[in-house]
């Protein structure tokens, strides 16, 4: 988080209510903005990051409010222990329609958020205890060693001193072993199960954090107000929240206050103005809104933040602070041991898959051992990537069996077999493309280290987190990579994408690892350096299983090919006896001319590139 900022927003933030001329509205104002930026800010992780949208976010402001309203007028009990009991309802609830909703993709996930967003709603509405339609009026202020928060200058503080604190908390968790696997949520779930990430856990956590934030809003809320009744806890507020996270920019922690404040202050502008210019109180302002919403969506499409950061970047001179340094020195994160040269690693026996009436992959039957490179070639459609989603889990097999170091493995999900030490890269580049090149390699290391959401949001991980950037940052230097640690990994070429992903695949510590066109994009001399990690990798007994299209390339790394055809297997063994099999010729060349002696061929074998 930038320092400077922090020091100045806080500077002004504190002396705003010192200052005689502010009046009393616009502190008010600022309170307001403060509870919307805690919700808001829920939904920047939530959304934003984790790329999951709800619209029920008001609801969880309503059981903070009504918990503190009805245990205080009710029972009398102080509101410092009625927020415990808040945040334990939200946390309950949250969990429970977390489990069940996000189960749900694509549109049905933002479909769910509004049947129990509506259902919570009703409910407040509703239940008697609660004054139905009334609400709970007369709830006391809130109070500090006696100092009474019923005035709204006294209660700001406390107000912005949670969202400071919750702005932090989150940066942290956003930059952190946790941050990196929920920051890979978006992106889809197969590239982040195979490294580890238990992605079904990590988005209910994220949920529940988002829930807990808006608990606390409303908490505040209701003894700021005095009164809680359903109208501010609606749908309709949840949409506004999510617009908020949107322009402000979803994914960015200080979007949440740019974005709460720009729409609170228009919103209440436009309702003082529109009706003098127009001689009418209806809400024009929803079409101001959804204008600004387009203009958002066409113009700056990640919120308004970004632009603010980047014209801050331009008056540094240009230059990007990292998020995550590497350190000098740190502690070498343990290897695995490494199995003994020739000893049987992988073995597949009548891998099937079918998909519907396809056939994907025949009955492939191979195996692989220590120390030893094997290529998996093949025209495009045989079925080479998907024999390599059945070894790592991403599909389940049809029928027949995976082994890996004499365990079945085909029945494990992708994360459990990451446990194991298979790592992989993937056919189309699977890379976190708005994150450093250095974070994307420690996502890699994910599974090396176990690091918990809480002690990563207060920040006491940073020995641990040393470590993973250090071992991040050892795999970049190896694979040639190290003059772009604190690049976007976006912005690299398609060929430096891939050895990207080699080297997060290589922080996994694998025992084998599955390559899956590696040298797509790269040029001659970056072929060569990569066949000469790739033999050295080897040599220190790690098992490789490639796919690729460049002949040369497999042909002079190779110890041991399969060849693949339409899912089946064609022919196997020496990459100089594969070359001459009629069947390979075939299935390449489309058939052998008598007139060609065996040299020709050879030539022709050596030099033609599968396409």
């Amino acid at each position: 988080m930038n320092r400077l900022l922090l020091v100045v927003v806080v500077g002004v933030l504190a002396l705003l209510p010192q200052m005689g001329w502010v009046p009393e509205f616009w502190i008010t104002q600022l309170n307001y903005i403060g509870l919307s930026s805690l919700v808001v800010l829920g939904l920047v992780l939530l959304t934003g990051v984790g790329g999951l949208t709800s619209f029920g976010q008001a609801a969880f402001v309503g059981i903070g409010a009504y918990t503190t309203a009805w245990f205080t007028t009710k029972l009398g009990w102080s509101p410092w222990v009625t927020l415990w009991i808040a945040l334990a309802i939200t946390f309950v609830f949250a969990t429970l329609i977390g489990a069940i909703t996000l189960r749900l993709s694509g549109h049905y996930l933002p479909l769910g958020t509004i049947a129990w967003s509506l259902s919570l709603y009703y409910l407040f509405g509703n239940l008697a205890f609660l004054g139905q339609h009334d609400g709970i009026s007369g709830i006391a202020p809130l109070s500090v060693f006696g100092i009474s928060l019923g005035a709204g200058r006294n209660i700001y503080y406390l107000v912005w001193l949670i969202v400071l604190g919750s702005l932090w908390l989150t940066y942290n968790l956003l930059h952190s072993r946790p941050g990196r696997a929920i920051r890979s949520l978006k992106g889809g779930s197969s590239m982040a199960e195979s490294f580890g990430v238990n992605t079904a856990n990590y988005k209910v956590i994220i949920f529940v954090y988002a829930a807990l934030l808006a608990c606390v809003s409303g908490w505040l809320y209701a003894h700021l107000q005095r009164a809680v009744s359903p109208s501010p806890f609606g749908l309709n507020y949840s949409i506004e929240y999510l617009f908020m996270a949107v322009v402000g920019g979803a994914g960015s922690v200080w979007g949440a206050v740019v974005g709460s404040a720009l729409i609170i202050t228009l919103k209440d502008q436009l309702q003082n103005w529109l009706p003098r210019i127009f001689d009418t109180n209806a809400n024009f302002e929803l079409i101001v809104f959804g204008i600004l919403m387009i203009f958002i969506l066409q113009y700056a499409g990640n919120g308004i933040w970004p632009i603010f950061a980047r014209i801050g970047s331009l008056l540094r001179g240009g230059k990007k602070q990292p998020q995550a340094e590497a350190p000098a020195q740190a502690t070498a994160l343990e290897q695995r041991p490494r199995p003994e040269k020739g000893t049987l690693i992988l073995e597949l026996d009548k891998a099937r898959k079918e998909f519907g009436g396809l056939v994907a992959v025949n009955d492939i039957s191979f195996k692989l051992h220590a120390g030893e490179i094997m290529g998996l070639i093949g025209p495009n459609g045989a079925g080479k990537s998907t024999t390599f989603n059945l070894i790592t889990g991403v599909l389940p097999l049809t029928s027949g069996d995976i082994q890996f170091e004499g365990k079945r493995i085909d029945n494990l999900r992708a994360r459990d077999i990451a446990r194991l030490g298979i790592g992989r890269t993937f056919q189309h580049v699977q890379l976190i493309p708005t994150m450093s090149v250095l974070e994307n390699v420690a996502l890699g290391a994910h599974l090396r280290r176990d690091v918990g959401v809480i002690k990563a949001a207060l920040h006491a991980e940073r020995h641990t987190e040393a470590e993973l950037l250090f071992e991040a940052a050892k795999q970049l230097e190896r694979v040639g990579l190290g003059d772009y640690l604190y690049e976007e990994a976006g912005n690299l070429a398609l060929g430096q994408q891939r050895i990207l992903e080699i080297a997060r695949a290589l922080a996994a510590d694998p025992v084998l690892l599955l390559l899956d066109e590696p040298a797509a994009g790269l040029r001659y001399k970056e072929k060569q350096e990569l066949a000469a990690v790739l033999n050295q990798l080897s040599d220190e007994g790690m098992s490789i299983l490639l796919v690729e299209h460049d002949m040369d390339f497999v042909m002079n790394l190779t110890d041991h090919l399969v060849v693949m055809d339409f899912g089946t297997k064609l022919a196997e063994g020496k990459p100089q006896d594969v070359q001459q099999n009629p069947a390979v010729l075939q299935a390449y060349l489309g058939g052998i001319d008598d007139d060609f002696d065996e040299d020709e061929l050879a030539g022709i074998n050596s030099s033609k590139e599968a396409v």
